[in-house]
């Protein structure tokens, strides 16, 4: 039986209190203000670990032509989840305070790894203080974990192979409207889309109470945005971050979607790509380049780990 992928607040009180809790990870982060650790310190999910999404789950140091959040080495991943406390085994909870929009990347990273339960807290920490459970204060530092992490678990699609997709495939950016139209571009070099991408902002799979829509909502979302199971999917974002949330949305809906780390931040940083702007995906670039088979598309195009990513 599938394990689920969402968890209300009620059943994590109730595993919470159980014989075999979950692990619960607090990953609250903001791409204006990054370091979630204040408000994390000031109230969190009793036993939850803060973890750093800038420091633990994103490799430092890569060239700007890698993106802003490449993939963590595994070395990196290794030390983190072993700061987390993860035992072999383990439930894993992850939460965040906007709707799950970085809580999805250490879901995602951690089903990449191996680690088999995985949930996102539906609705994130607002959820459940709405509920009127308690939080604490303070830090949790538990033992150290045994997780081994064996990555390689999840899809992923490369630079070259990512500017192939719209050819035969379903490309989706998960950023909001006006920086994919190319109106504005707050950070990245360049501003507007990837050519032949289409405009899917990932808060469009949201409830105004932060929690995700129905599946039968999704299934249709992504449908008129022709999702298909028999057709390849991808999504990027700016960094690789809110992307993990398009991608989580999209297993939700019973889809498998390949995860461009690299993202906009890449793609902007390479003045010989070319770039679409305004509300149609544009042309796909037509350079000649070997085109992956379909099934590389939808398994693993390429992984790409630490500064190549």
């Amino acid at each position: 039986m599938p394990v689920p992928l969402l968890i209300d607040a009620e059943t994590l009180r109730d595993q919470l209190g159980g014989v075999q809790p979950p692990r619960v990870l607090d990953v609250r982060w903001r791409l204006d203000r990054p370091d979630g650790r204040p408000a994390y310190r000031e109230a969190h999910v009793p036993g939850a670990v803060y973890v750093d999404l800038d420091a633990e789950l994103a490799e430092h140091g890569a060239p700007a032509t890698a993106g802003r959040h490449p993939l963590p080495s595994p070395e990196r991943f290794a030390t983190a989840v072993r700061r987390w406390g993860l035992r072999a085994g383990e439930a894993v909870v992850v939460y965040d305070d906007l709707g799950g929009l970085s809580a999805s990347r250490a879901w995602w990273l951690l089903r990449d790894a191996g680690v088999a339960d995985v949930r996102v807290l539906d609705g994130g920490l607002p959820a459940w203080v709405a509920a009127g459970l308690p939080v604490d204060a303070g830090e949790v530092e538990p033992e150290p974990g045994d997780v081994v992490p064996a990555p390689g678990g999840m899809p992923v699609i490369d630079l070259d192979a990512v500017a192939a997709l719209p050819e035969r495939g379903v490309l989706l950016d998960a950023r909001a409207g006006e920086r994919y139209r190319g109106e504005t571009e707050p950070i990245d070099p360049r501003a507007g889309h990837i050519p032949g991408a289409l405009s899917a902002p990932t808060a469009a799979s949201l409830a105004p109470d932060g929690r995700f829509l129905p599946v039968d909502a999704l299934r249709e979302r992504f449908a008129a945005l022709g999702v298909r199971v028999d057709r390849p999917v991808a999504a990027y974002c700016g960094s690789g971050v809110t992307a993990a949330h398009e991608v989580f949305a999209l297993a939700l809906a019973g889809f498998d979607a390949a995860l461009y780390p690299g993202s906009w931040s890449q793609w902007s940083n390479h003045p010989g790509l070319p770039v679409a702007t305004g509300a149609e995906p544009g042309a796909v670039d037509a350079r000649p380049r070997p085109l992956p088979a379909l099934a590389e598309v939808v398994r693993t195009v390429a992984v790409l780990r630490g500064p190549g990513g």
